[in-house]
């Protein structure tokens, strides 16, 4: 279990899994399925350490009413170097694939297109733009209640991936894609250890800071992530590497949301 979390580590973000210990990992195309249940144990890490930045960047920086916003924008710097902007990446492509009225053909052919287009420079702006203007509310709202947000929507969203993984098919371009290894069906003891990852998030915030408006947060992700299904179903018959990418995105974005419609 460490060798599969440490590979999802080096493969899901730029923390560096090199030399003796890269060798003691290993790799191989079912290692890397088996390590998908640790994608939410990725988000305890990638959250933890930019809610700990954004708890951090609040307490330093001067004390005006554009602070929570500062830190907010900070912490989203700090997380796009972390992953190397893995997941915003996806998004930003699948916007080109899916953003014109193209034949199914075309938009699989436009997505493996590493250059960005109207539709996904639209996308990233907008999906930037959003998750500042939320955190920022919900920072005005209670800045308690934000920085254990972003940690348990990190953990939350990278579990709607493997949702679509398990309902659609891979319909990329099976040899060149990085999401090769996930073409074939994750099966559900995997999903077991990815829920005991999100469990054990929802427990431990909820000992610290009890509240159901955690339960909206995951109620919103998880309508993000049937959209998303439908969506890309209806659109392209299965999912990308691109699609997961762009799903942890939305979801995350909906979790925000979802607490802010409950707050009240």
């Amino acid at each position: 279990m460490i060798r599969h979390y440490l590979l999802a580590l080096q493969f899901f973000t730029r923390i560096p899994v090199t030399g003796r210990l890269a060798t003691w990992v290993g790799y191989s195309p079912a290692m890397l399925r088996a390590s998908a249940g640790h994608f939410p144990g990725i988000g305890w890490l990638v959250g933890g350490l930019t809610a700990l930045f954004f708890w951090g960047a609040h307490t330093l920086l001067p004390q005006q009413a554009a602070t929570v916003f500062v830190a907010v924008v900070l912490s989203t710097v700090f997380s796009v170097m972390l992953t190397g902007a893995f997941h915003e990446d996806g998004l930003a492509d699948l916007a080109d694939g899916l953003g014109g009225h193209v034949s199914r053909e075309k938009s699989l052919e436009i997505m493996k297109d590493s250059r960005i287009g109207t539709y996904g420079a639209v996308a990233l702006i907008l999906a930037l733009s959003t998750k500042f203007a939320l955190l920022s509310l919900l920072g005005q709202v209670n800045l308690l209640a934000t920085f254990m947000a972003i940690f348990l929507a990190h953990v939350t969203s990278r579990m709607m991936p493997l949702l679509i993984i398990k309902s659609l098919p891979h319909v990329g371009d099976t040899p060149q894609s990085k999401s090769k290894p996930l073409a074939d069906a994750i099966d559900y003891p995997t999903l077991v250890v990815a829920a005991i990852w999100c469990v054990s998030a929802f427990a431990l915030i909820a000992y610290v800071y009890p509240s159901w408006v955690w339960i909206a947060g995951l109620l919103a992700a998880l309508c993000a992530c049937w959209w998303m299904r439908r969506f890309l179903s209806h659109r392209i018959q299965g999912f990308t590497g691109d699609a997961l990418g762009a799903t942890q995105q939305v979801s995350e974005l909906a979790f925000y949301l979802g607490i802010l419609l409950a707050w009240n």
